[in-house]
């Protein structure tokens, strides 16, 4: 299988490209410090990827940010900013990976446990959060070609130990716990679903 892991730099995307490799799969890693390169929050540059790589069958996208400001000081711009950043960012690669991955392949998305959990400051990336899973449970009834459309939406990661003070009473999740949420998405024959780690 050939696998476009977006945001393979980071944190989630990093641990994602590494396991589907381990498996046996051809990974292609993607992200602004990479090549080939590309910038979620340009339509064209997300166009330009596609263009470079090719035809796919998964593509995986950690990618997205969002300010924590205690919402009495959350601010217009914040909010704009995690919707562009996160949700539509994501939404956007769907729109074009719809093109480029094949027949019965699957595109994963990755939202986060402020969806369903609440911190303190965290009310723009759950609403960024939020926004990409009610999307993904629709737009995978829509997918054509039998193309399975899910999200990952993990909590705190271990692996981020400089979160970990903002997530009082979370349970930190380890790479493996990571990197087999994705293997279901990928492999699996799941669809329209919000697999919380």
């Amino acid at each position: 299988m050939r696998a476009l892991v977006i945001g393979a730099t980071g944190s989630i995307g990093g641990v994602v490209a590494e396991t589907l490799e381990s498996r046996g799969h051809e990974v292609v890693r993607a992200s602004r410090r990479s090549d080939p390169s590309v910038d979620v929050t340009d339509p064209a540059s997300i166009s330009a990827l596609f263009a470079a790589v090719g035809d796919v069958d998964a593509v995986v996208v950690a990618v997205g940010s969002a300010a924590f400001r205690p919402v009495t000081e959350l601010r217009r711009d914040d909010v704009v900013h995690a919707f562009t950043a996160k949700t539509l960012a994501q939404i956007d690669v769907v729109l074009q990976a719809l093109d480029h991955v094949r027949d019965g392949g699957s595109i994963t998305l990755t939202s986060g446990v402020l969806a369903r959990e609440p911190v303190a400051a965290g009310a723009a990336a759950a609403m960024a959060n939020g926004a990409l899973e009610s999307f993904t449970i629709t737009a995978a009834a829509e997918a054509p070609r039998g193309i399975r459309l899910n999200a990952v939406s993990p909590d705190v990661l271990a692996n981020s130990p400089r979160y970990h003070a903002a997530f009082p009473g979370h349970r930190p999740v380890t790479d493996e716990e990571i990197g087999a949420a994705y293997v279901r998405a990928v492999e699996g024959i799941v669809s329209g679903r919000i697999l919380r780690v």
